[in-house]
């Protein structure tokens, strides 16, 4: 049985909710606001979701069913540009849904569900991780000793939950401009590649230095 199509005004209201989230913070926008920006009564939004709560919940979901395909691609990584794909890709999601992000703390203090979702989509991306650095290891483009692939795929895990928090303490006010957005996606991206750098082996340098260059910000040099 295929699953029910939302209801295009419920779809609507996501989108809203999701774009106020992630530029005021959650804990900011009330049902009111989101009401008002969509024009609707705020008794057509508690129609379709009761709660706040409902809403922060089916944003969540979303986000975690757009994580997924990921976790399954990672068992697929056998070569650096494919793990640039990969870490790429998790952090325009990670970007896309960045209030779940900056506001993890609080959320998960008021929020039972989501406390218990999020330590999930973090086991999901241990295990993606690993599955990532297992293929580069199998295909011959890093030596990595075996102590070694846990810190790697738990320091990666760490860089790609609290990067997009670094980029916003550094220029808050800049957050919403898209050229921004796109230069904090260069720098995580670059960061996540040189993880890698020190388990390289030599003949897979040469794509790793084209790979990293590609990251090079207009202004000249490595990200900062």
């Amino acid at each position: 049985m295929k699953p029910r199509k939302a209801h295009p005004t419920a779809e609507r209201i996501l989108a809203a909710t999701l774009a106020l989230y992630n530029r005021f913070g959650e804990a900011n926008v009330s049902t009111g606001l989101i009401s008002s920006e969509l024009g609707i009564s705020p008794g057509n939004l508690y129609y379709h979701f009761p709660a706040k709560e409902e809403l922060t919940n089916a944003l969540l979901e979303r986000y975690m069913r757009t994580v997924e395909p990921l976790v399954q691609a990672a068992a697929e990584v056998s070569g650096l540009e494919d793990a640039w794909f990969l870490l790429h890709t998790w952090l325009e999601h990670i970007r896309d849904y960045r209030f779940i992000y900056r506001d993890i703390s609080d959320l998960i203090s008021r929020n039972r569900h989501l406390e218990q979702q999020f330590r999930h989509l973090l086991d999901r991306k241990q295990q993606a991780m690993q599955a990532m650095v297992g293929g580069l290891e199998r295909h011959g483009v890093i030596d990595i000793a075996g102590g070694e692939r846990e810190r790697l795929s738990g320091q990666l895990v760490f860089t790609i939950n609290y990067w997009l928090n670094f980029e916003y303490a550094l220029q808050p006010r800049l957050d919403e401009q898209p050229e921004h957005a796109q230069q904090c996606l260069v720098r995580g991206a670059w960061q996540l590649l040189g993880l890698l750098a020190p388990y390289v082996r030599s003949d897979a340098r040469p794509e790793l230095d084209r790979l990293m260059q590609l990251y090079r910000l207009p202004a000249g040099g490595p990200p900062r």
